[in-house]
């Protein structure tokens, strides 16, 4: 399957990400780098144990930040760290210390030890970013004993795209705890942990496997402005929330934490809106946003959730996958299934719930059929009744004056359309209100004018959107009748 051509915003974000790659270099003369670690490590160094871990491309930074910490946790810990130079393809190559010190490669043995690389990662919404080493050696003395660590990104071709972490030292059990501590830490200080962000696939080339992450910002949507039928939204409210709330008491009874909550309906009835809302309920809880390209991703999505849990994993318009292939072989399942699979394939104790959304949910309920007990709400969000388009004006309304006695008969001539389309009907009345008072009549002095809309300014917003030749434009708000 070839790539898919880069969207505007895909260009962007690579810009942004080369632009962060600057490198920050020590100033330190260059020395042999097999030297520097049989003067570190003794003259057995080639000989000495290796334990190694690797994690995700999106968790060099939560290494970084893993081993920082480590460094400092003791005060007799000591360390100096160098940068490998002369070795151009190192990124691409499964290398170790000890390669390094036996220059077992014609290559290695060119190694020098100088300037620290470090290449800026996001670790936070904002911009926020992270100075991380790249294939750089930490030359430790815990105490007496001499370590060694490597941390090393390595894009070893599409499929393998890592960061790879080496401890070196003379006691198996003391480097093995060292790596297990390390693997601790980077889990505990995770800077995903409670963050809203969404994980994407990257754009050009063999890179198509490494993953992106994303911080987003936390939804801020206060309760009174989700519309929905009597009762609907305090089902979801206790799917979602509830069973978070109250997971000690339901595990102590046997009872699962998992659960799957698909919200479906026509475009425009507020789905993304009430995800959001239920977001913004969870302050503290890890939110994993996957869509489009990013739904290949679903069982690293799975595992951020597992780690990081309690966690959301949000999956928007999920009908879009269900008849999409995955990437394997010609007659595997679609990704829809995949998603399933991942699904049931949590432990009955994992805090993680699946929040997807669908505008036709008829292409999910054969799979849904074929796979129960994935989804445990199904919650249909259905188009604004007469109430509840009142209720709509309402909210929309923000500081426009409703100088209007017929709201019954646009109540009446709105049958069938969604929020969207009632949000603009009072945006182009508002326009229309504007352009027909020339006097800019104001009730709250010149410079902070407030717009009269009355029976007349609504009703020819209304006629105008209703038109027959503003079809596609009511389609596209929410219209449905003819």
């Amino acid at each position: 399957m070839e790539n898919p051509e880069p969207e505007l915003a895909d260009v962007a974000r690579l810009a942004r990400r080369f632009v962060n790659r600057a490198v920050v270099a020590a100033r330190m003369p260059e020395r042999p780098l097999r030297q520097v670690l049989l003067d570190h490590l003794g003259k057995d160094a080639a000989s000495l144990p290796t334990v190694s871990a690797s994690w995700q491309p999106y968790d060099h930074v939560n290494v970084q930040i893993a081993v920082d910490a480590w460094l400092a946790a003791s005060p007799v810990r000591q360390h100096d760290i160098v940068g490998v130079t002369g070795v151009g393809m190192i990124r691409h190559m499964d290398v170790s210390i000890a390669d390094f010190i036996m220059s077992t490669r014609e290559v290695l043995g060119s190694a020098g030890a100088g300037g620290v690389i470090t290449t800026a990662v996001p670790c936070g919404p904002g911009g926020q970013t992270r100075a991380c080493v790249t294939n750089g050696i930490y030359l430790v003395h815990d105490g007496d004993v001499p370590l060694a660590i490597m941390l090393q990104p390595s894009d070893r071709g599409p499929m393998h795209a890592e960061v790879v972490l080496h401890v070196v030292g003379a006691d198996s059990r003391r480097i093995e705890g060292v790596l297990d501590e390390i693997r601790r830490l980077t889990t505990e200080r995770s800077v995903f942990r409670g963050q809203v962000i969404s994980l994407e696939p990257e754009v050009f080339g063999p890179a198509r496997q490494a993953r992106v992450i994303s911080f987003l910002q936390r939804p801020a949507v206060d309760r009174s402005r989700i519309v929905l039928p009597d009762g609907l939204l305090e089902q979801i409210e206790r799917q979602v929330v509830g069973i978070g709330r109250h997971s000690r008491r339901l595990l102590a009874s046997g009872q699962h934490l998992r659960r799957g909550i698909l919200l479906h309906g026509a475009p425009g009835t507020g789905k993304t809106h009430t995800v959001s809302y239920l977001l913004s309920q969870l302050p503290d809880v890890t939110v994993i946003a996957i869509s489009g390209r990013a739904l290949t991703l679903i069982t690293q999505a799975c595992s951020v959730a597992r780690t990081l849990q309690p966690a959301v994993i949000v999956v928007e318009d999920v009908d879009l996958i269900a008849e999409e292939r995955t990437m394997g072989r010609p007659g595997e399942h679609p990704l829809l299934f995949q998603l399933l699979n991942e699904m049931e394939g949590l432990n009955s104790a994992d805090d993680v719930t699946f929040l997807l959304t669908s505008n036709r949910a008829e292409l999910l309920e054969p799979a849904l059929a074929a796979r129960p007990g994935r989804v445990d709400l199904a919650a249909e969000l259905p188009l604004p009744d007469a109430a509840a388009r009142r209720q709509l004006i309402g909210l929309y309304q923000g500081n426009l004056v409703l100088d209007i006695s017929s709201l019954d008969i646009v109540i009446k001539r709105t049958d069938g359309v969604t929020a969207p389309f009632l949000k603009e009907l009072l945006r182009r009345a508002a326009l229309l209100a504007v352009e027909l008072d020339d006097s800019h009549d104001t009730l709250l002095g010149a410079d902070d004018a407030r717009i009269r809309v009355t029976d007349e300014h609504l009703t020819a917003a209304l006629d105008e959107l209703l038109d027959g030749r503003s079809q596609l434009t009511r389609v596209l708000l929410g219209a449905r009748q003819a």
